[in-house]
């Protein structure tokens, strides 16, 4: 997402909430964590594999292309991410200017037309979802739904799913770049715009009480960070990768900037994965995001901003630099709520 804030104001009010949500205690850990992984690094721009996924030629024209890179150490990696985008199911729009779905608000919307989802239970639920800028959504470990729109134009979607309470939510967001490897963006004639990124979500049963909402209740962690001027700017502490020290200024010439990477664990999404080392994740404000001009999201803040339950705009220690976020919560049964 492109920025307009200033800068400083933007970073000094995500540092307040990063140190927040670190968690002090250190838990023992399952072979699922490892705490002091080490990350790979990349530098310069991916030049192979390159695949187009998406175009989008309306306003703000954007591509979204997947490519590969090799790290220093040999490992190789696909950037932005390795997706399900031309395989899994697409989330039903809720606002979707790509495919002419455009509704004023969600009393415009008809939930009784999108097909249930069987997530392994007979309750039934309706994820709603807004990601800055691509999100895959998961419940029990089964991948049920991917975003229709990499990229641009800005969308939200619906997810109804059949479950038993409890359930495990597992959303990984990709923040898209159009400088593969790099996290770099166009914006206004500048061909290194560090954008970011940001995610919300709202879960409700089926009648139509909110029972789940992003908050820093949630476990967030980064698998992806670029772009990083110097390496050094990392602080990794344990399970910590906190890049919200790294600049943040767009530069003439991004080309020799580095980027890290660290591998996703194959079962992440499952019930039974340990988060425990994860970071909490770190909440940000509409305002901070920069969501204002976006009718996806303002069309709804009934939704996403009910004064009862007021859903948090999530992501890990920076919106700028963290491109490949998984986060995970777990909604407990109905006499907790």
């Amino acid at each position: 997402m492109n920025r307009r804030a200033p800068r400083m104001l933007r970073s000094t009010a995500a540092l307040l909430t990063v140190f927040a949500a670190f968690p002090s205690v250190t838990h023992a850990q399952s072979p699922d964590v490892t705490n002091d992984q080490k990350p790979s690094f990349t530098q310069g721009e991916a030049q192979t594999d390159i695949i187009k996924l998406f175009k989008w030629t309306g306003s703000n024209p954007r591509t979204a292309n997947v490519g590969t890179i090799k790290a220093s150490d040999g490992t190789e990696w696909t950037v932005p991410a390795k997706t399900h985008f031309q395989s899994a199911p697409r989330a039903a729009d809720l606002y979707n200017e790509a495919n002419g779905v455009t509704p004023d608000g969600i009393d415009n919307v008809d939930l009784e037309a999108i097909p249930a989802i069987n997530a392994g239970g007979d309750e039934l639920f309706t994820g709603y979802v807004f990601g800055d800028n691509y999100f895959e959504f998961y419940v029990n470990g089964k991948l049920l739904a991917v975003d229709p729109v990499p990229m641009t134009p800005f969308n939200s979607n619906i997810i109804r799913f059949k479950a038993n309470r409890p359930f495990t939510v597992g959303i990984m967001g990709v923040d898209w770049e159009e400088r593969l490897g790099l996290g770099f963006e166009q914006f206004r004639g500048a061909p290194f715009h560090q954008g970011d990124a940001g995610l919300v979500a709202v879960i409700k049963d089926a009648a139509g009480e909110t029972i789940a909402i992003t908050d820093r209740s949630w476990k967030a962690q980064t698998f992806y960070t670029a772009p990083l001027k110097t390496k050094d700017c990392l602080v990794l502490r344990g399970a910590i990768r906190d890049s919200s020290n790294c600049s943040t200024e767009d530069t003439a010439d991004g080309t020799a900037y580095f980027a890290a990477h660290w591998p996703i664990p194959p079962n992440w999404a499952a019930v039974d994965f340990d988060d425990r080392g994860w970071p909490n994740a770190v909440t940000f404000t509409n305002d901070f995001v920069g969501v204002d001009n976006k009718p996806a999201y303002t069309n709804f803040t009934d939704l996403f901003d009910a004064p009862r339950a007021d859903a948090h705009f999530i992501w890990t220690s920076s919106l700028v630099h963290d491109n490949l976020v998984l986060m995970r919560t777990t909604v407990g049964k109905q006499q907790d709520q």
